[in-house]
């Protein structure tokens, strides 16, 4: 394997672990970061559905115990199958957007500047969400914790699944982040921070598996046993780093909220709209 895409990957894989479960968009990094390395076409779109899968399997690992309890109970355990029906629920909206609009989606907005007015439109609604959350709860009670109107996972209904879903819908859209639309979506619709940042990992799984699967059988065409050792260095980076930004936003939203995840959002944008507009850097598509 060349040092230089061995490089590229690493850099790629890191990026994809530490924005997936951020309300910062994977996707909108990767489009970015893609372009700065000068990594773009088909490898490169089948490469990111194996970082992804690296990423994926972090959430696997770090809630391993809870999906094993899961599987185990899901014909016994009525906790076990109304979680199990509420992923499944959730999940579904995004299934059916996703196969109807897909192709215009990546024909038209899967380019930098389109990804950098989404990440600023997205921050203006996650600074809108909290300024209504402080507003409600007051700003010491970050967590919500005696006003929120679900404070756990297993506290959620199958309609309050289906607005989640509903919600994550809208990151169909690059650089509108899947995690940020869900755990913002959660909030705005009753759920603690905590509750809707947990589900929002847990939905991540099969929306990634049926994401990888659906591109990996329209990008059959470009896979190759050579770019195995590629893919392999990336979906390892995915993975490592991952583990270390789940384990991270966990602790760190038990004392903030998401305004810094905003303002990081309007700054990037920012920076992409304006070099790309002086032509200080030619962006590729």
């Amino acid at each position: 394997m060349d040092w230089l895409l061995a490089i590229k990957a690493t850099i790629l894989g890191i990026v994809e672990g530490l924005t997936e479960f951020l309300p910062i968009s994977s996707t909108g990094h990767l489009i970015v970061a893609g372009s700065l390395l000068d990594f773009t076409g088909e490898t490169a779109k089948t490469f990111e559905i194996a970082i992804q899968a690296g990423a994926m399997l972090a959430v696997i690992w770090e809630y391993r115990q809870r999906i094993a309890a899961t599987v185990a109970g899901v014909f016994s355990d009525a906790t076990a199958q109304r979680f199990a029906l509420n992923v499944l629920i959730a999940f579904i909206p995004a299934v059916v957007l996703g196969l109807a609009f897909a192709k215009p989606i990546k024909a038209h907005l899967f380019a930098p500047v389109p990804v950098a007015i989404a990440f600023i439109a997205g921050a203006l609604i996650i600074l809108w969400v909290e300024a209504r959350h402080r507003r409600l709860y007051g700003a010491r009670d970050l967590e919500g914790r005696r006003h929120a109107r679900v404070e756990t996972v297993d506290a959620m209904t199958p309609l309050d699944a289906l607005k989640v879903g509903l919600a994550q819908c809208f990151a169909l859209v690059p650089g509108t982040s899947r995690s940020g639309a869900t755990i913002i979506g959660g909030m705005i619709f009753g759920l603690s921070r905590k509750a809707a940042t947990e589900f929002s990992f847990y939905l991540a799984i099969p929306t990634l598996i049926g994401a990888g699967i659906y591109s990996l059988w329209k990008q059959r065409a470009s896979l190759s046993g050579a770019d195995l050792p590629l893919f392999t260095v990336g979906a390892a980076f995915a993975f490592a780093s991952a583990l270390v930004c789940i384990r991270w936003l966990i602790r760190y939203i038990s004392t903030h909220d998401f305004r810094l995840f905003a303002w990081y959002r309007i700054a990037f944008g920012a920076v992409i709209l304006i070099t790309s507009w002086t032509g200080i850097v030619s962006w590729a598509g």
